[in-house]
């Protein structure tokens, strides 16, 4: 079972529009769309559109309107209970695929919401082969709350893995072996807070065919204490590090409409790669492909299986030299 944790869920609403957005003038939507969001829940969706085992942890009422979405999609879920209504997003996509995110900081949380989520996630975690701690905290929650929740699952049988950005990743990576988790999710510009990087430039390298940079600055990661990292490049694809070696997959050309949960998405698919035992170069083609599915639907839609063409995305092992080259291989090869 694959356990998310979304400390700052979201009702994410999209605007669609069918020319470029311009400030100041009025545009009129070609569609519009609401679906429960938070980088956890986005994870949980994905899962349980695939048939796998999920369940959501999350602060709400039990009323809000993104709990009864949450119903509606039967998305397995359990609830801290708050007295305000959860944050409202909005989105707005343009015909070249360019989105722009407007987000609400999120309703405050005390100490006592945050050990009552902290136990309730404990509570689920004995059974989880995953814990996905995602996304942003909201107000209330120290910076370092993360790095908290990775030592209270240390000593649990499940493994951790952490999507966040900002002031509660650097706080987490600030110590580091003690709280850092069995997989690390950062995209390019994350990878570069935490390593001096420049996201840009790691993203134009992978997109050049050249993914050494990453490579060496996730490894930075891995040399702190790290087991696993899992950058993901935007239209480049994404970087798989472990301790045993080095993948980099290379994403299918596509239309973009949207990019809202492409990273959530690409964590998914690694997630249901590991837990069905495939291999760190499948699992990277399975995150890559469900990323790519992502961005080619609008607003903040979330891919099934039958719409991943994973066999569209090429897994290239690398050694130290980046010049070892091989492509993944159906499961049944291995």
């Amino acid at each position: 079972m694959i356990v998310t944790l979304t400390a700052n869920p979201s009702l994410d609403s999209t605007i669609e529009l069918a020319t470029p957005l311009e400030r100041g003038t009025v545009h009129r939507a070609l569609a519009t769309s609401s679906d429960p969001g938070g980088k956890g829940v986005n994870v949980a969706r994905v899962v349980a559109a695939a048939n796998g085992s999920t369940l959501a942890i999350l602060p709400a009422r039990a009323d809000d309107t993104l709990v009864a979405a949450l119903t509606d999609r039967g998305i397995d879920h359990r609830l801290v209970p708050t007295t305000g209504p959860v944050r409202s997003n909005l989105t707005v996509t343009e015909p070249d695929g360019t989105t722009t995110k407007l987000n609400d900081p999120g309703h405050p949380l005390d100490d006592t919401q945050l050990d009552a989520l902290a136990h309730l996630l404990t509570e689920q975690a004995a059974d989880a082969d995953w814990v996905a701690l995602c996304g942003s905290l909201p107000p209330g929650a120290p910076d370092d709350w993360y790095g908290r929740l990775v030592r209270t699952l240390r000593p649990l049988p499940c493994a951790v893995a952490v999507d966040t950005s900002d002031m509660p990743l650097r706080a987490l990576a600030a110590t580091f072996p003690d709280t850092a988790p069995d997989l690390l999710k950062p995209n390019s510009e994350e990878l570069g807070q935490l390593t001096g990087c420049n996201g840009a430039d790691l993203e134009a390298g992978a997109a050049a065919g050249d993914p050494s940079a990453t490579v060496r600055a996730a490894r930075q990661l891995l040399d702190r204490g790290v087991g696993t990292v899992l950058v993901t490049l935007g239209a480049a694809g994404a970087v798989l590090v472990t301790d045993t070696g080095a993948w980099f997959a290379r994403a299918p050309r596509i239309s973009p409409r949207s990019t809202v949960g492409a990273g959530d998405a690409s964590l998914a698919g690694y997630l249901i790669a590991h837990v069905a035992g495939e291999d760190p170069a499948r699992a990277l083609q399975l995150a890559v492909a469900y990323g790519t599915a992502a961005a080619a639907l609008p607003g903040t839609t979330l891919p099934r299986p039958d719409q991943v063409n994973r066999d569209a995305v090429t897994v290239t092992a690398l050694d130290d030299t980046a010049v070892s080259t091989a492509t993944a291989r159906p499961a049944a090869e291995h």
